[in-house]
Protein backbone atom coordinates (compact mmCIF):
# COMPACT_ATOMS: atom_id res chain seq x y z
CA UNK A 1 0.00 0.00 0.00
CA UNK A 2 1.47 3.17 -0.74
CA UNK A 3 2.49 5.74 1.90
CA UNK A 4 -0.74 8.03 2.01
CA UNK A 5 0.92 10.75 4.00
CA UNK A 6 2.83 13.90 3.08
CA UNK A 7 6.66 13.77 3.55
CA UNK A 8 6.40 17.45 4.44
CA UNK A 9 3.67 17.24 7.17
CA UNK A 10 5.37 14.39 8.83
CA UNK A 11 8.44 15.98 9.27
CA UNK A 12 6.31 18.87 11.27
CA UNK A 13 6.57 18.17 15.09
CA UNK A 14 3.78 18.48 17.36
CA UNK A 15 3.39 21.67 19.69
CA UNK A 16 5.82 20.87 22.51
CA UNK A 17 3.16 22.32 25.03
CA UNK A 18 0.49 19.66 25.01
CA UNK A 19 2.84 17.32 26.58
CA UNK A 20 2.24 18.68 29.84
CA UNK A 21 -0.98 19.23 29.61
CA UNK A 22 -1.66 15.61 28.80
CA UNK A 23 0.49 14.45 31.41
CA UNK A 24 -1.90 17.31 33.63
CA UNK A 25 -5.24 15.56 32.74
CA UNK A 26 -4.53 12.52 34.29
CA UNK A 27 -3.77 13.38 37.71
CA UNK A 28 -5.67 15.40 40.38
CA UNK A 29 -4.94 18.61 42.15
CA UNK A 30 -3.40 20.36 39.59
CA UNK A 31 -2.64 23.92 39.20
CA UNK A 32 -1.58 25.13 35.91
CA UNK A 33 0.20 28.08 34.63
CA UNK A 34 0.76 26.66 31.46
CA UNK A 35 -2.63 27.90 29.16
CA UNK A 36 -2.23 31.07 27.50
CA UNK A 37 -5.78 32.07 27.81
CA UNK A 38 -7.39 34.81 29.57
CA UNK A 39 -9.25 33.79 32.89
CA UNK A 40 -11.88 36.17 32.14
CA UNK A 41 -15.11 35.27 30.62
CA UNK A 42 -16.08 37.69 27.36
CA UNK A 43 -17.31 40.81 28.81
CA UNK A 44 -21.38 40.56 28.92
CA UNK A 45 -22.07 42.73 26.41
CA UNK A 46 -20.15 41.29 23.74
CA UNK A 47 -21.92 37.92 25.12
CA UNK A 48 -25.17 39.57 24.34
CA UNK A 49 -24.90 40.83 21.20
CA UNK A 50 -23.81 37.34 19.75
CA UNK A 51 -26.80 36.11 21.30
CA UNK A 52 -28.80 38.79 20.15
CA UNK A 53 -27.77 38.44 16.57
CA UNK A 54 -28.66 34.73 16.62
CA UNK A 55 -32.12 35.82 17.72
CA UNK A 56 -32.34 37.48 15.11
CA UNK A 57 -31.32 35.57 12.92
CA UNK A 58 -27.80 36.27 11.56
CA UNK A 59 -26.65 32.85 10.17
CA UNK A 60 -25.36 33.41 6.82
CA UNK A 61 -22.47 32.97 5.24
CA UNK A 62 -21.01 36.94 5.33
CA UNK A 63 -18.55 38.76 2.36
CA UNK A 64 -15.43 36.66 2.12
CA UNK A 65 -13.45 39.15 3.90
CA UNK A 66 -15.92 40.21 6.74
CA UNK A 67 -18.44 42.06 8.15
CA UNK A 68 -18.11 45.76 6.19
CA UNK A 69 -19.50 47.49 9.83
CA UNK A 70 -16.64 45.33 11.62
CA UNK A 71 -14.18 46.42 9.47
CA UNK A 72 -15.27 49.77 9.53
CA UNK A 73 -15.30 49.73 13.40
CA UNK A 74 -11.43 47.82 13.39
CA UNK A 75 -10.22 50.67 10.65
CA UNK A 76 -11.09 53.14 13.33
CA UNK A 77 -9.65 51.37 16.31
CA UNK A 78 -6.24 51.32 14.84
CA UNK A 79 -6.32 54.42 13.97
CA UNK A 80 -7.51 55.88 17.73
CA UNK A 81 -5.15 53.12 19.13
CA UNK A 82 -1.98 53.04 16.95
CA UNK A 83 -2.45 55.67 14.97
CA UNK A 84 -2.02 53.43 11.63
CA UNK A 85 -4.68 54.01 8.62
CA UNK A 86 -6.46 50.96 6.58
CA UNK A 87 -8.85 51.12 3.86
CA UNK A 88 -11.09 48.53 5.42
CA UNK A 89 -12.67 47.90 1.91
CA UNK A 90 -9.54 46.68 -0.05
CA UNK A 91 -6.63 46.33 2.88
CA UNK A 92 -8.80 44.35 5.61
CA UNK A 93 -10.17 41.08 5.72
CA UNK A 94 -11.53 39.09 9.08
CA UNK A 95 -10.02 35.46 9.54
CA UNK A 96 -10.38 32.79 11.97
CA UNK A 97 -8.08 34.08 14.56
CA UNK A 98 -5.06 35.42 14.25
CA UNK A 99 -3.27 32.03 13.49
CA UNK A 100 -5.37 31.69 10.09
CA UNK A 101 -4.21 35.05 9.01
CA UNK A 102 -0.05 34.22 9.88
CA UNK A 103 -1.09 30.83 7.07
CA UNK A 104 -2.51 33.19 4.72
CA UNK A 105 0.00 35.66 4.69
CA UNK A 106 2.97 33.30 4.46
CA UNK A 107 1.08 31.26 1.49
CA UNK A 108 0.25 34.24 -0.09
CA UNK A 109 4.25 35.53 -0.12
CA UNK A 110 6.21 33.19 -0.04
CA UNK A 111 7.78 30.81 -3.05
CA UNK A 112 9.88 27.81 -2.44
CA UNK A 113 13.38 28.78 -1.30
CA UNK A 114 12.13 32.32 -0.38
CA UNK A 115 13.70 32.59 3.64
CA UNK A 116 11.62 33.44 6.38
CA UNK A 117 13.05 35.19 9.99
CA UNK A 118 11.81 33.89 12.93
CA UNK A 119 13.09 35.25 15.61
CA UNK A 120 12.95 32.83 18.95
CA UNK A 121 11.54 32.07 21.90
CA UNK A 122 8.54 32.57 20.27
CA UNK A 123 4.42 31.46 19.63
CA UNK A 124 4.92 27.76 18.21
CA UNK A 125 3.21 28.43 15.07
CA UNK A 126 5.71 30.68 12.88
CA UNK A 127 8.05 27.74 11.63
CA UNK A 128 5.44 25.03 10.53
CA UNK A 129 3.45 27.75 8.32
CA UNK A 130 6.50 28.99 6.55
CA UNK A 131 7.05 25.39 6.15
CA UNK A 132 3.74 24.77 5.19
CA UNK A 133 3.92 27.52 2.62
CA UNK A 134 7.07 26.46 0.73
CA UNK A 135 9.44 28.68 2.80
CA UNK A 136 13.19 28.12 4.58
CA UNK A 137 12.60 29.14 8.05
CA UNK A 138 15.76 30.90 9.33
CA UNK A 139 15.96 31.52 13.38
CA UNK A 140 17.28 34.42 14.90
CA UNK A 141 18.16 33.65 18.06
CA UNK A 142 17.18 36.58 20.45
CA UNK A 143 19.42 36.75 23.81
CA UNK A 144 18.17 37.49 27.97
CA UNK A 145 20.29 40.33 27.93
CA UNK A 146 18.74 42.31 25.54
CA UNK A 147 15.27 41.61 27.30
CA UNK A 148 14.62 39.31 24.10
CA UNK A 149 14.12 42.11 22.14
CA UNK A 150 15.22 41.68 18.24
CA UNK A 151 18.26 44.59 17.43
CA UNK A 152 19.10 45.58 14.28
CA UNK A 153 22.35 43.81 14.09
CA UNK A 154 20.98 40.65 14.83
CA UNK A 155 18.84 41.30 12.05
CA UNK A 156 21.29 42.61 9.64
CA UNK A 157 23.40 39.13 10.17
CA UNK A 158 20.69 37.07 9.09
CA UNK A 159 19.86 38.31 6.39
CA UNK A 160 21.04 37.03 3.02
CA UNK A 161 20.49 37.42 -0.89
CA UNK A 162 16.86 34.68 -0.23
CA UNK A 163 15.80 36.78 2.42
CA UNK A 164 12.09 37.95 2.30
CA UNK A 165 9.80 38.10 5.14
CA UNK A 166 10.40 38.94 8.98
CA UNK A 167 8.21 37.57 11.37
CA UNK A 168 7.96 40.13 14.17
CA UNK A 169 6.11 38.62 17.36
CA UNK A 170 5.57 41.86 19.54
CA UNK A 171 4.07 41.78 22.26
CA UNK A 172 6.08 38.30 22.75
CA UNK A 173 4.81 34.63 23.68
CA UNK A 174 6.59 33.34 25.79
CA UNK A 175 8.58 35.70 27.04
CA UNK A 176 6.36 39.13 28.01
CA UNK A 177 9.40 41.26 25.62
CA UNK A 178 8.04 44.50 23.75
CA UNK A 179 9.91 46.37 20.85
CA UNK A 180 9.95 50.04 21.76
CA UNK A 181 9.40 52.59 19.26
CA UNK A 182 13.27 53.71 19.35
CA UNK A 183 13.77 49.34 18.98
CA UNK A 184 11.28 49.72 15.65
CA UNK A 185 12.83 52.66 14.17
CA UNK A 186 16.35 50.45 14.52
CA UNK A 187 15.09 47.43 12.16
CA UNK A 188 12.82 49.34 10.26
CA UNK A 189 15.76 50.61 8.45
CA UNK A 190 17.59 47.66 7.88
CA UNK A 191 13.93 46.23 6.53
CA UNK A 192 13.67 49.41 4.43
CA UNK A 193 17.64 48.70 2.96
CA UNK A 194 17.04 44.97 2.11
CA UNK A 195 13.13 45.51 0.76
CA UNK A 196 12.43 43.12 3.11
CA UNK A 197 8.61 42.23 4.25
CA UNK A 198 7.44 42.18 8.07
CA UNK A 199 5.00 39.77 9.40
CA UNK A 200 3.83 41.88 12.88
CA UNK A 201 1.79 39.78 14.84
CA UNK A 202 0.23 42.46 17.75
CA UNK A 203 -2.60 39.65 19.09
CA UNK A 204 -0.86 41.11 22.38
CA UNK A 205 -1.00 44.61 21.46
CA UNK A 206 -3.36 45.76 23.74
CA UNK A 207 -1.76 43.70 27.07
CA UNK A 208 1.67 46.01 27.27
CA UNK A 209 2.69 47.80 30.81
CA UNK A 210 5.55 50.14 30.09
CA UNK A 211 4.37 52.34 27.22
CA UNK A 212 1.47 52.10 24.60
CA UNK A 213 2.17 49.33 22.33
CA UNK A 214 3.88 51.05 18.93
CA UNK A 215 3.13 49.12 15.30
CA UNK A 216 5.76 48.77 13.24
CA UNK A 217 3.20 49.64 10.50
CA UNK A 218 3.08 53.10 11.75
CA UNK A 219 6.58 54.07 10.65
CA UNK A 220 7.73 55.61 7.74
CA UNK A 221 7.72 53.52 5.09
CA UNK A 222 6.57 50.77 6.74
CA UNK A 223 3.08 50.51 5.88
CA UNK A 224 3.46 49.01 2.43
CA UNK A 225 6.00 46.59 3.52
CA UNK A 226 3.74 45.44 6.84
CA UNK A 227 0.81 42.66 7.29
CA UNK A 228 -0.63 43.37 10.52
CA UNK A 229 -2.13 40.62 12.59
CA UNK A 230 -4.47 41.18 15.16
CA UNK A 231 -7.74 39.63 16.58
CA UNK A 232 -10.27 39.40 19.86
CA UNK A 233 -8.73 36.55 22.16
CA UNK A 234 -6.41 38.15 24.36
CA UNK A 235 -7.90 41.78 24.90
CA UNK A 236 -11.52 40.79 25.04
CA UNK A 237 -11.20 37.53 26.29
CA UNK A 238 -12.86 35.79 23.57
CA UNK A 239 -10.51 32.83 22.46
CA UNK A 240 -13.31 30.77 21.59
CA UNK A 241 -14.94 33.13 19.51
CA UNK A 242 -11.89 32.17 17.16
CA UNK A 243 -11.76 35.86 15.16
CA UNK A 244 -8.57 37.53 14.00
CA UNK A 245 -8.13 40.40 11.28
CA UNK A 246 -5.20 40.77 9.03
CA UNK A 247 -4.33 44.25 7.28
CA UNK A 248 -1.94 44.90 4.21
CA UNK A 249 -1.53 46.43 1.53
CA UNK A 250 -4.15 45.57 -1.12
CA UNK A 251 -1.78 43.41 -3.67
CA UNK A 252 -0.77 41.17 -0.86
CA UNK A 253 -4.45 41.03 0.85
CA UNK A 254 -6.25 39.98 -2.22
CA UNK A 255 -4.58 36.79 -2.40
CA UNK A 256 -4.73 36.01 1.16
CA UNK A 257 -8.40 36.81 0.52
CA UNK A 258 -8.32 34.27 -2.55
CA UNK A 259 -6.92 30.95 -0.20
CA UNK A 260 -9.04 32.06 2.64
CA UNK A 261 -12.16 32.28 -0.46
CA UNK A 262 -11.42 28.44 -1.13
CA UNK A 263 -10.26 26.80 2.90
CA UNK A 264 -12.71 28.92 5.06
CA UNK A 265 -15.48 30.54 3.14
CA UNK A 266 -15.91 33.67 6.16
CA UNK A 267 -15.05 33.71 9.98
CA UNK A 268 -17.62 32.34 12.31
CA UNK A 269 -20.87 34.67 11.57
CA UNK A 270 -21.69 35.29 15.66
CA UNK A 271 -18.21 36.33 16.33
CA UNK A 272 -18.54 39.07 13.37
CA UNK A 273 -21.45 40.83 14.71
CA UNK A 274 -20.44 39.98 18.81
CA UNK A 275 -16.66 41.44 17.58
CA UNK A 276 -18.24 44.91 16.41
CA UNK A 277 -19.56 45.22 19.98
CA UNK A 278 -16.30 44.67 21.49
CA UNK A 279 -14.33 46.73 19.46
CA UNK A 280 -16.96 49.54 19.22
CA UNK A 281 -17.47 49.70 23.10
CA UNK A 282 -15.21 47.18 24.77
CA UNK A 283 -12.19 49.83 25.65
CA UNK A 284 -12.88 49.96 29.36
CA UNK A 285 -12.90 46.22 29.19
CA UNK A 286 -9.34 46.34 27.54
CA UNK A 287 -8.35 48.78 30.52
CA UNK A 288 -9.59 46.69 32.95
CA UNK A 289 -8.42 43.65 32.33
CA UNK A 290 -4.95 44.85 31.47
CA UNK A 291 -4.61 46.65 34.99
CA UNK A 292 -5.27 43.26 36.31
CA UNK A 293 -2.54 41.42 34.30
CA UNK A 294 -0.50 44.26 35.27
CA UNK A 295 -1.28 43.35 39.11
CA UNK A 296 -0.52 39.80 39.03
CA UNK A 297 2.68 40.60 36.69
CA UNK A 298 4.18 42.77 39.13
CA UNK A 299 3.01 39.83 42.22
CA UNK A 300 4.85 37.41 40.18
CA UNK A 301 8.11 39.62 40.20
CA UNK A 302 8.09 39.72 43.76
CA UNK A 303 7.59 35.88 44.42
CA UNK A 304 10.61 35.52 42.06
CA UNK A 305 12.25 38.08 43.46
CA UNK A 306 11.76 36.69 47.07
CA UNK A 307 12.60 32.71 45.44
CA UNK A 308 16.32 34.37 44.34
CA UNK A 309 14.78 33.33 40.67
CA UNK A 310 16.39 35.11 38.06
CA UNK A 311 13.51 36.99 35.24
CA UNK A 312 14.16 40.00 33.06
CA UNK A 313 10.85 41.61 33.57
CA UNK A 314 8.09 41.65 30.86
CA UNK A 315 6.32 44.50 29.68
CA UNK A 316 3.91 42.57 27.52
CA UNK A 317 1.28 39.93 26.70
CA UNK A 318 0.90 37.84 30.25
CA UNK A 319 3.84 35.67 30.66
CA UNK A 320 6.88 35.82 32.49
CA UNK A 321 10.18 33.56 31.45
CA UNK A 322 12.29 32.90 34.31
CA UNK A 323 15.86 31.17 34.29
CA UNK A 324 16.28 27.97 35.87
CA UNK A 325 19.97 27.45 34.21
CA UNK A 326 21.59 27.59 38.18
CA UNK A 327 19.48 24.35 38.71
CA UNK A 328 21.74 22.46 36.32
CA UNK A 329 18.34 20.58 34.74
CA UNK A 330 17.07 21.09 31.27
CA UNK A 331 13.73 23.05 30.67
CA UNK A 332 11.94 19.79 30.14
CA UNK A 333 13.65 17.78 33.49
CA UNK A 334 12.48 20.58 35.19
CA UNK A 335 9.00 21.21 34.05
CA UNK A 336 8.36 17.68 34.42
CA UNK A 337 9.36 16.71 37.58
CA UNK A 338 7.65 20.18 38.87
CA UNK A 339 4.94 18.49 37.88
CA UNK A 340 5.03 14.85 39.03
CA UNK A 341 6.53 16.43 42.68
CA UNK A 342 4.53 20.01 43.34
CA UNK A 343 1.67 19.05 40.73
CA UNK A 344 1.66 22.69 39.18
CA UNK A 345 1.90 23.21 35.04
CA UNK A 346 4.43 24.94 33.57
CA UNK A 347 5.96 25.01 29.82
CA UNK A 348 9.29 24.64 29.17
CA UNK A 349 11.02 27.14 26.93
CA UNK A 350 12.52 24.61 25.06
CA UNK A 351 8.48 24.37 23.57
CA UNK A 352 9.51 27.92 21.68
CA UNK A 353 12.65 27.44 19.99
CA UNK A 354 16.07 25.62 21.19
CA UNK A 355 17.30 28.72 22.56
CA UNK A 356 14.76 28.74 25.17
CA UNK A 357 16.49 25.79 27.06
CA UNK A 358 17.11 27.14 30.76
CA UNK A 359 13.73 28.69 30.74
CA UNK A 360 10.45 28.23 31.66
CA UNK A 361 6.87 29.91 30.40
CA UNK A 362 4.74 30.76 32.78
CA UNK A 363 0.89 32.53 32.52
CA UNK A 364 -0.26 34.83 34.38
CA UNK A 365 -3.48 34.38 33.16
CA UNK A 366 -4.63 33.13 36.43
CA UNK A 367 -6.33 34.41 39.58
CA UNK A 368 -3.84 36.03 42.35
CA UNK A 369 -4.98 32.70 44.19
CA UNK A 370 -4.12 30.14 41.97
CA UNK A 371 -0.96 32.12 41.58
CA UNK A 372 0.23 32.28 44.79
CA UNK A 373 -0.74 28.41 45.58
CA UNK A 374 1.23 27.63 42.56
CA UNK A 375 3.86 29.94 43.64
CA UNK A 376 4.06 28.13 46.88
CA UNK A 377 4.44 24.88 45.80
CA UNK A 378 7.16 26.36 43.04
CA UNK A 379 8.78 28.00 45.68
CA UNK A 380 8.78 24.61 47.62
CA UNK A 381 10.11 22.65 44.76
CA UNK A 382 12.90 25.52 44.35
CA UNK A 383 13.78 25.19 47.62
CA UNK A 384 14.40 21.29 48.02
CA UNK A 385 16.24 20.88 44.82
CA UNK A 386 18.69 24.07 46.11
CA UNK A 387 18.73 22.01 49.10
CA UNK A 388 20.44 18.73 47.80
Amino acid sequence: MRNPLSERIVDIPFSGIRKFFDIAAEMQDVISLGVGEPDFDTPWHIRDEGIYSLEKGRTAYTSNAGLKELKMEIAKYLERRFEVSYDYDTEMMITVGGSEAIDLAMRAMLDPGDEVLIPQPSYVSYVPCAALANGTPVIINLQEENEFRLTAEELRNAITSKTKLLVLPFPNNPTGAIMERKDLEAIAEVIIEHDLFVLSDEIYGELTYLDRHVTIASLPGMRERTVLINGFSKAYAMTGWRLGYACAPRVILEQMLKIHQYAIMCAPTTSQYAAVEAVRNGDADVAQMREEYNGRRRYLMHRFQEMGLSCFEPFGAFYAFPCIKEFGMSSDEFATRMLQEEKVVVVPGTAFGDCGEGFLRISYAYSLEKLKEALDRMEGFITKIRQV
